[in-house]
């Protein structure tokens, strides 16, 4: 079997691949992203195939795994802050409400001059409590925000707000692990890994 390739320079996405109990290795992209859609299922489904076509440029065979996250709130996707005021702005309009996180992965198999793939994408709603403006500045003053979409991490300090979750919770975090489990598997069943 050729060897399980992860597009992605996230550590948190390194250590819920590795819960799939495969060996891999890491290649990131390093590709321009090209948004046609503003649909924030289709967005992450889209730069998920990006950054694994991206890879498979590099590398003569392998299993390559690429994935994007997003937080959406009434379908307007924010990413992640460019500094306080946004990072203000963002966990402002999260706050009290519930928002969508979505994550698109792409298994793209590439093997004796072939190339099959498969493109997924998955949801998981998110409750945030009430937060204080006070409670807000104070998380804006630490690093947790500024490298995460949407401003946050369900995984860090800022899971304290979290109300409730409906869906995976690996996803949130940055690739839905149950489903790319079961794909991989409908994929090796197929005859295709």
């Amino acid at each position: 079997m050729s060897k399980f390739i992860l597009a992605s320079q996230s550590p948190r996405r390194r250590e819920l691949f590795a819960m799939l109990d495969l060996p891999f290795e890491i290649l990131v992209s390093d590709t321009e992203e090209v948004i046609t859609s503003s649909e924030p299922a289709e967005v992450t489904e889209e730069l998920s195939r990006q950054k694994a076509e991206a890879v498979a440029g590099k590398v003569d065979k392998g299993i390559i795994i690429g994935a994007d996250t997003v937080v959406s709130v009434e379908e307007k996707i924010l990413g992640k802050p460019a500094d306080r005021d946004e990072a203000f702005q963002m966990i402002q309009s999260l706050q009290g409400r519930s928002h969508m996180v979505y994550t698109g992965v792409t298994i793209l198999v590439k093997e004796n001059g072939k190339r099959e793939s498969k493109t997924f994408s998955v949801g998981t709603k998110v409750h945030v409590a009430v937060m204080g403006g006070e409670e807000i500045r104070a998380y804006i003053s630490t690093e947790e925000p500024y490298d995460k979409a949407g401003g946050y991490g369900i995984q860090g300090i800022f899971g304290k707000y979290i109300e409730g979750i409906e869906g995976d919770y690996f996803n949130v975090v940055g690739l839905p692990v149950h489903r790319l489990y079961e794909e991989l598997n409908k994929m090796k069943e197929g005859g295709l890994l």
